[in-house]
Protein backbone atom coordinates (compact mmCIF):
# COMPACT_ATOMS: atom_id res chain seq x y z
CA UNK A 1 0.00 0.00 0.00
CA UNK A 2 3.07 2.07 0.35
CA UNK A 3 6.61 2.52 -0.01
CA UNK A 4 7.11 4.11 3.42
CA UNK A 5 7.64 1.98 6.90
CA UNK A 6 5.11 1.91 9.31
CA UNK A 7 7.28 4.47 11.46
CA UNK A 8 7.53 6.85 8.71
CA UNK A 9 3.61 6.54 8.25
CA UNK A 10 2.88 7.23 11.45
CA UNK A 11 5.11 10.39 11.70
CA UNK A 12 3.25 11.46 8.60
CA UNK A 13 -0.22 10.91 10.24
CA UNK A 14 1.36 13.45 12.92
CA UNK A 15 1.91 16.24 10.77
CA UNK A 16 -0.85 16.16 8.53
CA UNK A 17 -2.74 16.45 11.67
CA UNK A 18 -0.92 19.15 13.33
CA UNK A 19 -0.87 21.00 9.85
CA UNK A 20 -4.72 21.35 9.38
CA UNK A 21 -7.16 23.66 10.41
CA UNK A 22 -9.50 20.99 11.87
CA UNK A 23 -6.74 19.08 14.01
CA UNK A 24 -3.89 21.39 14.65
CA UNK A 25 -5.40 21.87 18.30
CA UNK A 26 -4.22 18.30 18.92
CA UNK A 27 -0.63 19.29 18.02
CA UNK A 28 0.70 19.39 21.93
CA UNK A 29 -1.28 16.05 22.80
CA UNK A 30 0.53 14.35 19.37
CA UNK A 31 3.29 15.10 20.83
CA UNK A 32 3.30 14.09 24.56
CA UNK A 33 3.84 10.60 25.56
CA UNK A 34 5.44 7.63 23.59
CA UNK A 35 4.03 7.07 20.02
CA UNK A 36 4.95 3.72 18.74
CA UNK A 37 4.34 1.07 15.90
CA UNK A 38 4.54 -2.50 18.00
CA UNK A 39 4.10 -6.06 17.16
CA UNK A 40 1.83 -7.29 19.98
CA UNK A 41 -1.13 -4.87 19.59
CA UNK A 42 -4.38 -5.83 17.32
CA UNK A 43 -5.09 -2.69 16.56
CA UNK A 44 -4.21 0.56 18.28
CA UNK A 45 -4.49 0.93 22.33
CA UNK A 46 -3.63 3.80 24.87
CA UNK A 47 -2.93 4.18 28.41
CA UNK A 48 -3.96 7.86 28.81
CA UNK A 49 -0.44 8.85 27.86
CA UNK A 50 1.63 6.82 25.50
CA UNK A 51 0.01 5.75 22.21
CA UNK A 52 0.53 2.51 20.46
CA UNK A 53 -0.19 0.77 16.96
CA UNK A 54 -0.08 -2.58 15.54
CA UNK A 55 2.45 -3.00 12.79
CA UNK A 56 -0.25 -5.84 10.76
CA UNK A 57 -2.95 -3.33 11.52
CA UNK A 58 -1.70 -0.37 9.86
CA UNK A 59 -1.09 -2.04 6.62
CA UNK A 60 -5.04 -2.13 6.02
CA UNK A 61 -5.43 0.80 6.68
CA UNK A 62 -5.63 4.10 3.98
CA UNK A 63 -3.78 7.15 4.58
CA UNK A 64 -6.91 9.02 5.81
CA UNK A 65 -7.69 6.15 8.17
CA UNK A 66 -4.77 5.99 9.67
CA UNK A 67 -4.97 10.05 10.34
CA UNK A 68 -8.68 8.86 11.80
CA UNK A 69 -6.69 6.13 14.18
CA UNK A 70 -4.07 8.74 15.10
CA UNK A 71 -6.83 11.22 16.07
CA UNK A 72 -8.64 8.69 17.49
CA UNK A 73 -6.24 7.88 19.93
CA UNK A 74 -4.54 10.97 20.88
CA UNK A 75 -8.85 12.09 21.93
CA UNK A 76 -8.80 10.07 24.28
CA UNK A 77 -5.63 11.27 26.05
CA UNK A 78 -6.85 14.99 25.76
CA UNK A 79 -10.45 13.71 27.42
CA UNK A 80 -8.17 12.12 30.12
CA UNK A 81 -10.31 8.85 29.29
CA UNK A 82 -9.11 6.60 31.26
CA UNK A 83 -8.39 8.10 34.17
CA UNK A 84 -11.59 10.21 34.56
CA UNK A 85 -13.59 7.34 33.75
CA UNK A 86 -12.08 4.72 35.52
CA UNK A 87 -15.55 4.04 37.87
CA UNK A 88 -17.35 3.10 34.12
CA UNK A 89 -14.60 0.30 33.85
CA UNK A 90 -15.07 -0.62 36.72
CA UNK A 91 -18.46 -0.94 36.76
CA UNK A 92 -18.71 -2.31 32.99
CA UNK A 93 -15.28 -2.66 30.64
CA UNK A 94 -16.70 -3.21 27.30
CA UNK A 95 -19.81 -0.79 27.57
CA UNK A 96 -17.18 2.08 29.11
CA UNK A 97 -14.32 1.28 26.27
CA UNK A 98 -17.61 1.78 23.93
CA UNK A 99 -19.07 5.12 25.88
CA UNK A 100 -15.50 6.66 25.48
CA UNK A 101 -15.16 5.65 21.48
CA UNK A 102 -18.83 6.88 20.47
CA UNK A 103 -18.05 10.58 22.24
CA UNK A 104 -14.35 10.20 20.04
CA UNK A 105 -15.67 9.03 16.94
CA UNK A 106 -18.43 11.51 16.52
CA UNK A 107 -15.90 14.74 17.37
CA UNK A 108 -13.74 13.46 14.76
CA UNK A 109 -16.72 12.70 12.54
CA UNK A 110 -18.14 16.28 12.73
CA UNK A 111 -14.22 18.52 12.56
CA UNK A 112 -13.86 16.24 9.10
CA UNK A 113 -17.38 16.08 7.72
CA UNK A 114 -16.24 15.99 3.91
CA UNK A 115 -13.68 13.44 5.11
CA UNK A 116 -10.74 15.50 3.19
CA UNK A 117 -8.14 14.26 5.87
CA UNK A 118 -9.30 11.96 8.35
CA UNK A 119 -11.72 8.43 7.12
CA UNK A 120 -13.20 5.68 9.57
CA UNK A 121 -11.56 2.24 8.96
CA UNK A 122 -14.49 -0.08 7.93
CA UNK A 123 -14.63 -1.86 10.63
CA UNK A 124 -14.23 -1.25 14.53
CA UNK A 125 -15.90 2.21 14.90
CA UNK A 126 -18.34 3.26 16.88
CA UNK A 127 -20.35 6.11 15.51
CA UNK A 128 -23.82 7.58 16.29
CA UNK A 129 -25.16 11.52 15.88
CA UNK A 130 -27.55 10.49 18.67
CA UNK A 131 -24.47 11.09 21.22
CA UNK A 132 -23.41 14.33 19.65
CA UNK A 133 -22.45 16.82 22.31
CA UNK A 134 -22.49 14.08 25.15
CA UNK A 135 -20.02 12.85 27.38
CA UNK A 136 -18.85 9.46 28.17
CA UNK A 137 -20.82 9.41 31.63
CA UNK A 138 -24.08 10.34 29.22
CA UNK A 139 -23.34 7.55 26.53
CA UNK A 140 -22.35 4.79 29.06
CA UNK A 141 -26.04 5.20 31.40
CA UNK A 142 -27.88 5.31 27.58
CA UNK A 143 -25.96 2.45 26.36
CA UNK A 144 -26.60 0.23 29.65
CA UNK A 145 -30.05 1.04 29.50
CA UNK A 146 -29.94 0.56 25.85
CA UNK A 147 -27.86 -2.05 25.29
CA UNK A 148 -26.94 -1.76 21.30
CA UNK A 149 -26.91 -4.75 18.86
CA UNK A 150 -24.09 -6.95 17.43
CA UNK A 151 -23.94 -8.36 13.96
CA UNK A 152 -25.86 -11.29 14.87
CA UNK A 153 -28.77 -9.05 16.43
CA UNK A 154 -28.29 -9.89 19.76
CA UNK A 155 -28.51 -6.56 22.45
CA UNK A 156 -25.92 -7.82 24.79
CA UNK A 157 -23.69 -4.84 25.03
CA UNK A 158 -20.72 -6.46 23.32
CA UNK A 159 -20.10 -4.74 20.29
CA UNK A 160 -16.17 -4.06 19.62
CA UNK A 161 -14.35 -0.99 20.20
CA UNK A 162 -11.71 0.51 17.56
CA UNK A 163 -9.33 0.32 19.89
CA UNK A 164 -7.44 -1.25 23.66
CA UNK A 165 -7.96 1.18 26.41
CA UNK A 166 -5.68 0.14 28.63
CA UNK A 167 -7.24 0.71 32.00
CA UNK A 168 -5.24 -1.19 34.49
CA UNK A 169 -2.22 0.47 33.41
CA UNK A 170 -4.26 3.93 34.06
CA UNK A 171 -5.62 2.39 37.08
CA UNK A 172 -2.12 1.04 38.52
CA UNK A 173 -0.94 4.97 38.47
CA UNK A 174 -0.44 6.76 41.88
CA UNK A 175 -2.50 9.91 42.93
CA UNK A 176 0.82 12.25 42.47
CA UNK A 177 1.51 9.91 38.66
CA UNK A 178 -2.05 11.18 37.75
CA UNK A 179 -1.77 14.24 39.12
CA UNK A 180 1.56 15.09 36.51
CA UNK A 181 -0.49 13.57 33.72
CA UNK A 182 -3.15 15.90 34.31
CA UNK A 183 -1.23 18.80 34.60
CA UNK A 184 0.88 17.35 31.07
CA UNK A 185 -2.34 17.35 29.38
CA UNK A 186 -3.60 20.80 30.48
CA UNK A 187 -0.09 22.08 29.10
CA UNK A 188 -0.59 19.97 26.06
CA UNK A 189 -3.58 21.69 25.48
CA UNK A 190 -2.35 25.13 25.94
CA UNK A 191 -0.08 24.55 23.30
CA UNK A 192 -2.74 23.05 20.96
CA UNK A 193 -4.31 26.56 21.54
CA UNK A 194 -2.12 28.62 20.67
CA UNK A 195 -1.54 26.68 17.57
CA UNK A 196 -5.29 26.98 16.87
CA UNK A 197 -5.48 30.28 17.18
CA UNK A 198 -2.48 31.00 15.13
CA UNK A 199 -3.85 29.28 11.78
CA UNK A 200 -7.28 30.21 12.52
CA UNK A 201 -7.93 26.61 13.54
CA UNK A 202 -10.75 24.82 15.14
CA UNK A 203 -10.82 25.18 18.80
CA UNK A 204 -14.35 23.40 20.29
CA UNK A 205 -15.98 25.08 23.31
CA UNK A 206 -15.16 21.45 25.27
CA UNK A 207 -11.68 21.29 24.12
CA UNK A 208 -10.83 24.99 26.06
CA UNK A 209 -8.11 25.26 28.39
CA UNK A 210 -8.64 25.55 31.90
CA UNK A 211 -6.39 27.80 33.17
CA UNK A 212 -4.91 27.54 36.63
CA UNK A 213 -7.73 29.16 39.57
CA UNK A 214 -6.31 32.32 40.65
CA UNK A 215 -7.88 32.09 44.29
CA UNK A 216 -6.90 30.26 47.14
CA UNK A 217 -10.34 28.92 47.83
CA UNK A 218 -9.51 26.17 50.20
CA UNK A 219 -8.48 29.06 52.35
CA UNK A 220 -11.26 31.48 51.56
CA UNK A 221 -13.79 28.82 52.00
CA UNK A 222 -12.42 27.37 55.28
CA UNK A 223 -12.45 30.89 56.83
CA UNK A 224 -15.88 31.73 55.13
CA UNK A 225 -17.40 28.99 56.56
CA UNK A 226 -15.90 29.62 59.93
CA UNK A 227 -17.31 33.09 60.35
CA UNK A 228 -20.86 32.06 59.33
CA UNK A 229 -20.78 28.85 61.59
CA UNK A 230 -19.47 30.35 64.37
CA UNK A 231 -21.73 30.15 67.86
CA UNK A 232 -23.01 26.89 66.44
CA UNK A 233 -22.37 23.77 68.28
CA UNK A 234 -19.15 22.89 66.94
CA UNK A 235 -19.91 19.04 65.21
CA UNK A 236 -23.39 18.25 63.72
CA UNK A 237 -25.05 14.68 63.40
CA UNK A 238 -26.26 15.93 59.94
CA UNK A 239 -22.96 14.86 58.28
CA UNK A 240 -21.03 11.64 59.49
CA UNK A 241 -17.33 12.05 60.07
CA UNK A 242 -16.06 10.22 57.09
CA UNK A 243 -12.71 9.45 59.35
CA UNK A 244 -14.62 7.15 61.76
CA UNK A 245 -16.89 5.52 59.17
CA UNK A 246 -14.22 3.29 57.61
CA UNK A 247 -14.59 1.83 61.31
CA UNK A 248 -18.03 1.35 61.03
CA UNK A 249 -18.53 4.01 63.47
CA UNK A 250 -21.14 6.95 63.20
CA UNK A 251 -19.44 10.27 64.78
CA UNK A 252 -20.32 13.94 64.00
CA UNK A 253 -18.34 16.11 62.10
CA UNK A 254 -16.94 19.38 63.02
CA UNK A 255 -18.59 22.33 60.92
CA UNK A 256 -15.32 23.54 60.29
CA UNK A 257 -14.03 20.26 57.98
CA UNK A 258 -16.64 20.59 55.71
CA UNK A 259 -19.24 22.68 53.86
CA UNK A 260 -22.52 21.49 52.73
CA UNK A 261 -24.63 22.13 49.68
CA UNK A 262 -23.65 25.35 47.36
CA UNK A 263 -25.13 27.00 44.75
CA UNK A 264 -22.11 28.24 42.23
CA UNK A 265 -23.69 30.52 39.64
CA UNK A 266 -21.78 31.66 36.37
CA UNK A 267 -22.73 34.79 34.39
CA UNK A 268 -22.83 33.68 30.87
CA UNK A 269 -24.32 36.93 29.43
CA UNK A 270 -23.32 38.76 26.18
CA UNK A 271 -20.39 40.34 28.05
CA UNK A 272 -18.63 37.43 28.94
CA UNK A 273 -16.08 35.34 26.51
CA UNK A 274 -14.81 32.09 26.43
CA UNK A 275 -11.92 32.59 27.78
CA UNK A 276 -13.58 34.11 31.31
CA UNK A 277 -16.14 31.10 31.19
CA UNK A 278 -13.14 28.78 31.44
CA UNK A 279 -11.46 30.81 34.18
CA UNK A 280 -14.67 30.67 36.29
CA UNK A 281 -14.34 26.93 35.71
CA UNK A 282 -10.67 27.00 36.80
CA UNK A 283 -12.19 28.38 40.05
CA UNK A 284 -14.66 25.58 40.75
CA UNK A 285 -12.40 22.99 39.62
CA UNK A 286 -10.30 24.36 42.74
CA UNK A 287 -13.07 24.48 44.74
CA UNK A 288 -14.27 20.88 44.17
CA UNK A 289 -10.45 19.71 44.29
CA UNK A 290 -9.59 21.36 47.61
CA UNK A 291 -12.59 21.91 49.43
CA UNK A 292 -15.23 19.55 48.03
CA UNK A 293 -18.67 20.57 48.97
CA UNK A 294 -21.41 17.74 50.08
CA UNK A 295 -23.18 18.54 46.65
CA UNK A 296 -22.53 21.43 43.27
CA UNK A 297 -25.51 23.32 42.08
CA UNK A 298 -23.90 24.94 39.25
CA UNK A 299 -26.05 27.68 37.61
CA UNK A 300 -25.69 29.22 34.17
CA UNK A 301 -27.24 32.41 34.11
CA UNK A 302 -28.04 35.39 31.88
CA UNK A 303 -31.21 37.24 32.67
CA UNK A 304 -32.87 33.38 33.68
CA UNK A 305 -31.19 30.65 34.72
CA UNK A 306 -30.20 29.11 30.90
CA UNK A 307 -28.66 25.77 32.60
CA UNK A 308 -28.67 23.88 35.72
CA UNK A 309 -26.57 21.01 36.21
CA UNK A 310 -26.53 19.17 40.49
CA UNK A 311 -23.07 17.24 40.83
CA UNK A 312 -22.19 14.88 42.96
CA UNK A 313 -18.53 13.93 45.13
CA UNK A 314 -17.72 11.50 42.96
CA UNK A 315 -18.25 13.51 40.00
CA UNK A 316 -16.01 16.54 40.66
CA UNK A 317 -13.26 15.20 38.82
CA UNK A 318 -15.38 15.20 35.72
CA UNK A 319 -17.00 18.02 36.02
CA UNK A 320 -15.21 20.59 33.52
CA UNK A 321 -14.94 17.73 30.98
CA UNK A 322 -19.02 17.33 31.28
CA UNK A 323 -20.38 20.41 32.13
CA UNK A 324 -22.20 22.44 29.09
CA UNK A 325 -22.02 26.20 29.40
CA UNK A 326 -25.38 27.89 28.27
CA UNK A 327 -26.74 31.69 27.97
CA UNK A 328 -25.72 34.70 26.30
CA UNK A 329 -28.00 37.63 27.11
CA UNK A 330 -28.89 40.39 29.72
CA UNK A 331 -27.14 40.03 33.28
CA UNK A 332 -30.09 40.07 36.05
CA UNK A 333 -28.63 37.61 38.98
CA UNK A 334 -32.26 37.84 40.55
CA UNK A 335 -33.00 35.07 38.33
CA UNK A 336 -30.46 32.85 40.54
CA UNK A 337 -32.42 34.03 43.72
CA UNK A 338 -35.19 32.80 42.58
CA UNK A 339 -33.75 29.35 42.07
CA UNK A 340 -32.20 28.89 45.59
CA UNK A 341 -35.91 30.63 46.98
CA UNK A 342 -37.51 27.73 45.29
CA UNK A 343 -35.36 24.86 46.64
CA UNK A 344 -36.25 22.52 49.09
CA UNK A 345 -33.06 22.43 50.72
CA UNK A 346 -31.14 25.80 51.90
CA UNK A 347 -27.35 25.77 50.35
CA UNK A 348 -25.11 26.61 52.74
CA UNK A 349 -22.78 28.82 50.52
CA UNK A 350 -24.59 30.77 47.39
CA UNK A 351 -21.52 31.71 45.14
CA UNK A 352 -21.26 33.79 42.04
CA UNK A 353 -18.71 34.29 39.63
CA UNK A 354 -19.57 37.85 37.29
CA UNK A 355 -17.85 40.88 35.62
CA UNK A 356 -20.24 42.35 37.91
CA UNK A 357 -21.81 44.53 35.14
CA UNK A 358 -25.23 43.21 36.57
CA UNK A 359 -28.86 44.84 35.63
CA UNK A 360 -30.78 47.15 38.21
CA UNK A 361 -29.25 45.88 41.83
CA UNK A 362 -27.53 42.97 43.20
CA UNK A 363 -29.66 40.31 45.07
CA UNK A 364 -29.68 39.56 49.14
CA UNK A 365 -30.16 35.54 48.68
CA UNK A 366 -30.74 35.44 52.22
CA UNK A 367 -27.92 32.55 52.04
CA UNK A 368 -24.00 33.52 53.26
CA UNK A 369 -22.93 34.76 49.76
CA UNK A 370 -19.68 34.88 48.13
CA UNK A 371 -18.75 37.61 44.59
CA UNK A 372 -16.10 36.39 42.84
CA UNK A 373 -16.14 39.16 40.48
CA UNK A 374 -13.35 40.24 37.39
CA UNK A 375 -14.45 43.75 38.22
CA UNK A 376 -13.66 46.19 40.96
CA UNK A 377 -17.66 46.34 41.76
CA UNK A 378 -18.92 45.28 45.21
CA UNK A 379 -22.03 43.56 46.09
CA UNK A 380 -23.89 44.51 49.64
CA UNK A 381 -24.52 41.98 51.85
CA UNK A 382 -21.58 39.50 50.69
CA UNK A 383 -17.95 38.90 50.79
CA UNK A 384 -16.88 40.13 47.57
CA UNK A 385 -13.14 38.73 45.63
CA UNK A 386 -11.59 40.09 43.42
CA UNK A 387 -10.59 37.37 40.38
CA UNK A 388 -7.74 39.24 38.88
Amino acid sequence: MSKLTPEQRLQRAHVQLMRSSQFCMLSGILMLGKNEVVDDVPTAATNGRDKFYGRAFMEHLTEKELNFVVAHENFHVLYQHLTLWKGLYKENPRVANMACDYVINQQIADLDPTRTLVEPPSIGVLLDEKYRGWDSGMVFKDLLNNPPQDDDGQSDGQSGSLDDHDWQSAEGMSEGEAKELAKAVEQAIRQGEILAGKMGGNSPRDLGMIPEPKVDWREQLRDFVNSITSGRDCTTWRRPNRRWLAQDMYMPSAYSESVGPIVIGIDTSASIDQIQINEFLAEIKSIAEDTPPERIHLLYWDTEVAGEEVYEQSEYATLTQSTKPMGGGGTDPTCVKTYVDAMTTKPEIVLMLSDGEVWGEFPDFNVPTIWGMTTDRQAPNATNIKLH
